[in-house]
């Protein structure tokens, strides 16, 4: 039972989300080109003068992730970024193709849908990524992003896409010594915070930055 009702409410979500208004052009798949320079563009969540940025390198099919996504982040938004004391930009840390597929995919729905696709993604994790066929599983919960199954594709094919999401992954191993999903970095190293922590502990390093 529990599977169907977070299956009905990913696509309540993404329902709603889509009728919030029209598709920024810079985000949009035309013709089922991508454009790349958007696509990798960063996703911020919260508002952009926040004076905590909050980097997650996280990966599409680590459990962990999925525990902060969906139990802790929340939390977060509620008290930090939706109030402008933080704000959280996600960078993809693939550790196989599907969490790279999956983060592809989601770089290519339009801006103000990225991150509710991402929420999807993650609470359904469990489904999509242990399916006798995963790209058929993501090109359902694709579409209900408003994305066809050609620019699904495409977006799949993109190689200048690829690259560059697998540059997130080197980028963070290079710049902040990523090893391990999730990962937070807090205003470019002044803080860091290593694995699924509860909302006290981000609670506490937010608090302790702001005061600086």
């Amino acid at each position: 039972m529990r599977r169907y009702v977070e299956a009905f409410a990913a696509l309540l979500v993404l329902a709603v989300v889509a009728a919030t208004g029209s598709v920024p052009a810079a985000a949009q798949a035309t013709n089922n080109t991508i454009d790349t320079q958007a696509a990798l563009a960063d996703r911020v969540l919260g508002k952009a003068d926040a004076p905590v940025t909050i980097i997650d390198y996280s990966s599409m099919t680590c459990p962990h992730c999925a525990t902060f996504h969906t139990e802790t982040l929340p939390k977060l938004k509620e008290a930090y970024l939706d109030t402008g004391k933080a704000k959280l930009i996600f960078r993809d840390f693939p550790f196989d193709q599907w969490a790279l597929k999956a983060s592809m995919m989601a770089r290519c729905a339009p801006a103000e849908r990225y991150y509710p696709l991402l929420d999807v993604l993650f609470k359904n994790q469990g489904q999509w990524s242990r399916a006798k066929d995963p790209a058929a599983a993501l090109t359902t919960y694709g579409k209900l992003a408003g994305l066809s199954e050609a620019t699904i594709k495409a977006c799949w094919e993109n190689k200048d896409l690829e690259t560059g999401v697998l540059g997130f992954y080197m980028d963070g191993q290079a710049k902040y010594k990523v090893e391990s999903t999730p990962t937070f970095i807090l205003n470019d190293g002044a803080a860091r915070i290593t694995g699924a922590q509860p909302f006290e502990k981000f609670a506490e390093a937010i608090d302790k930055l702001s005061k600086k």
